[in-house]
């Protein structure tokens, strides 16, 4: 077994932007069988990390080394590197199946699915012990390694230790139960039932707003504000989860385009229920609530409030003994554009706000300060994320791409002189997370780039490394070392697109010889609120370095309408889903057709879900570019899709119908005369199967041949199985390379 922290202190090195130096051994040929099998080829990854309350323990978890799906809870002392397993998941956790409530809740985290044993945990307050929630119960694990389970947790979602520790709560039954932290929890409401839930999340804050919970504490523990919804009038769609031994049957309510939300309402309660106070959302019950905090001293509550067009964002103080809420300021969209959410804001000591908006076309960083406003950062470049703030030393820690959009990294300001920008984080790197203790003194840096999976280390303010949580080198007992020798570099580039926007892309080629043309695998998203083009090591990288053994070209094109390139960038696909992102992949086929060791005749395009959107758009629009098309869990009409993503781009389908006729991929299917492959899970719950049964039809009205491949059981992400890609690769070797792969 491998040690997360190989050493400790002053001297650890690592040689910059790299895994290791290229061994002289033979590499050994990657196989889809080993992309797929256990020790994960990136190397074993904690996860959820987080540092206890006094920052001695670094707490984590992580997969077991023969189960790469089953995770264990971890702590690594910080003082001596020494780890060691806390909660082991196969002696504690029944091996029960989840309710179904929890198990969609996984499926909306797309970081859980497919995963089991314990995914998330939560600190007591005095760091003596920690809420372990396991196969739908609830267990206490103190630091010694003992573990207890609480009494009625069955089923429980959401559970949380309360801020000064004097209580655990939890969602079951959909009513919002408390309880001492060493007795038995109690349904503190009684209101939830039927289609009324309490202290949970609705299925559109889940999915597309990133807030997983319907319950927040004061940090007194004194007050609870709750989020109570009633899914009466959202529409019922029937729903069959088709399995290999038989069908479910699910009377689902699903928020179409167009079609009703849940009545969100928010009350303030004790935390034995009594004294409860309705907060003032307004009079226009078709809102989101999309965001709650409490203010630090726990004097008010902070509410903001989205409008179903989500154009605007009104922050709310409200008053927790009354429930009365006054504006604070509005968030306001642009023409032909939309207010994006964000959790980078953080309130300070002296009442003022750190708040991320775009209201200069880039994501940055301002302070709101009794109704006045400073801005903090600028430039043509975005905030990602706010880390940390250090109120006394008056510095402020935040992520970003200042640097180049290909790279994220840690930056920090002074409050004082907010020009004063310094990266923190090495050049050659992409940051997939950064996490700060309370004070910012502390970082936790996960990172990778495309030599180098992601590791993970400790920091201290200035940014240098203090340890290594995980440094995850390429060396003889990593999984991925045997296969180190073939792999291949990834290139990066840009081509413009129709109105001259600079277009980043990535592709890894096979060793070339001369003269030869090789085939492509154009892989794509394409959709908003993502950057596939980075300088990091994707999760399927291993799958790429097989598809490049294979002969493979691999390519991607990040276009118009994608993140962090600003919000013209961005709002270039308002009302026109299927329009410019189609235009910019098509640049990149054109593009590749220019290459003298590209094959012209034998590109494949392939996306998943929004990709496979895409695909059958490209191969609708322009027959004979593409050799072959793969489209996995497509939307073929968005009108089938959930409001609060859909409506956020494509406006109301009942005022716009021709956008919506124009998006969808139903009335071209016709038009397709490429080889076409398309992919869905049938217990898919967040692109219905419908969608693909809709555009088979189509299809076979209009007698077009096409294949297709069902998955009984699976849900949005089948995609990660060894027999989908067998059948991909099986297809594009008839359709596409022709000769059997090996």
């Amino acid at each position: 077994m491998r040690v997360w922290m190989a050493s400790i202190g002053v001297g650890l090195s690592l040689l910059a932007n790299s895994a290791v130096a290229e061994p002289k051994a033979a590499a050994a040929p990657l196989t889809l069988e080993r992309v797929f099998a256990s020790p994960d080829l990136a190397g074993d990854q904690p996860q959820a990390l987080r540092l206890s309350p006094d920052g001695t323990l670094l707490t984590s978890v992580r997969p077991r080394e023969d189960e790469r799906a089953r995770f264990d809870l971890w702590a690594m002392d910080t003082r001596t590197g020494i780890s060691q397993m806390l909660v082991d998941s196969r002696k504690v956790g029944s091996g029960e199946e989840l309710s179904e409530a929890e198990k969609m809740q996984r499926e909306r985290d797309r970081s859980k699915t497919g995963k089991t044993g314990i995914l998330d945990y939560d600190w007591a307050p005095d760091g003596k012990s920690i809420l372990v929630p396991i196969d739908g119960e609830l267990f206490v694990a103190a630091l010694d390694g003992t573990v207890r389970k609480l009494a009625g947790t069955k089923g429980a979602l959401n559970p949380v230790v309360s801020p000064r520790g004097g209580h655990v709560s939890l969602v079951r039954d959909q009513n919002l139960w408390v309880g001492p932290a060493t007795g038995e929890a109690r349904a503190i409401t009684s209101d939830g039932g039927g289609t009324v839930h309490v202290g949970e999340a609705e299925f559109v804050a889940q999915e597309e707003m990133a807030r997983r919970t319907g319950y927040w504490w004061s940090p007194d523990d004194k007050r609870i504000a709750v989020e109570r919804f009633d899914e009466a009038p959202v529409r019922i769609f029937t729903r069959a989860s088709i399995g290999a031994s038989g069908t479910s049957i699910y009377q689902q309510r699903y928020p179409a385009a167009g079609t009703p939300n849940v009545l969100v309402d928010l009350f303030i309660m004790a935390p034995d229920g009594s004294g409860k106070v309705q907060v003032d959302l307004g009079p226009n019950r078709d809102i989101y609530l999309a965001r709650v905090d409490w203010l630090p001293d726990g004097s008010a509550l902070l509410v903001q409030r989205q409008s179903r067009d989500q154009r605007t964002l009104d922050m709310l103080l409200v008053d927790p003994a009354t429930g009365k809420a006054t504006v604070m300021f509005t968030e306001q969209a642009g023409a032909k554009s939309w207010v994006n959410l964000t959790d980078a804001y953080r309130v300070l000591a002296d009442g003022s706000l750190i708040w991320r908006s775009e209201r200069d076309g880039f994501g940055h960083l301002y302070r709101w300060n009794a109704g006045s406003w400073t801005q903090l950062t600028k430039g043509d470049w975005s905030v990602e994320s706010l880390v940390a703030i250090d109120e006394k030393a008056g510095r402020l820690f935040f992520t970003g791409n200042r640097d180049g959009v290909l790279e994220r990294h840690l930056y920090a300001l002074d409050l004082a002189r907010p020009d004063a920008i310094t990266q923190l984080t090495e050049p050659g790197w992409w940051l997939a997370g950064a996490s700060a203790d309370g004070q910012g003194t502390r970082f936790i840096i996960s990172r990778s780039n495309p030599r180098q999976p992601k590791q993970i280390y400790l920091a201290d303010a200035t940014g240098k490394r203090i340890a290594w949580v995980n440094e995850n080198a390429v060396a003889s007992d990593h999984p991925y070392a045997p296969f180190l020798p073939a792999h291949r570099p990834t290139q990066f580039g840009t081509i413009k697109a129709a109105d001259g926007t600079p277009l980043h892309w990535q592709m890894i080629t096979p060793v070339l010889e001369k003269g030869k043309r090789y085939p492509v695998f154009f892989m794509h998203y394409g959709g908003p609120h993502s950057q596939e083009v980075a300088r990091d090591w994707p999760g399927n990288m291993p799958l790429r370095q097989f598809l490049v053994q294979q002969g493979w070209i691999v390519f991607q094109i990040d276009n118009r309408g994608s993140a962090n390139r600003g919000k013209v960038f961005e709002d270039a696909i308002w009302h026109a889903m299927g329009s410019v992102e189609v235009d910019d992949q098509l640049a990149g086929a054109a593009y590749l057709k220019t290459l003298p060791f590209v094959d012209p005749n034998a590109i494949a395009t392939y996306g998943w879900s929004y990709g496979g959107y895409m695909t059958l758009k490209m191969i609708e629009a322009h027959p004979g570019v593409f050799a072959a098309g793969i489209s996995g869990a497509p939307v073929t009409d968005w009108a089938l899709y959930d409001t609060h993503y859909t409506e956020r781009y494509m406006g109301d389908p009942t005022r716009d119908a021709a956008a919506y006729t124009a998006s969808s991929a139903l009335p071209d299917a016709p038009m397709i005369s490429d080889p076409l492959l398309i992919m869905h899970g049938m217990a898919d719950d967040n692109v219905f199967l419908d969608n693909t049964t809709a555009f088979a039809a189509r299809m076979q009205a209009a007698n077009k041949p096409f294949e297709m491949m069902l998955y009984p059981g699976k849900a949005h992400g089948a995609v990660r199985d060894i027999h989908a890609w067998t059948t991909m690769l099986d297809f594009l070797d008839h359709h596409v390379k022709k000769p059997a792969r090996k």
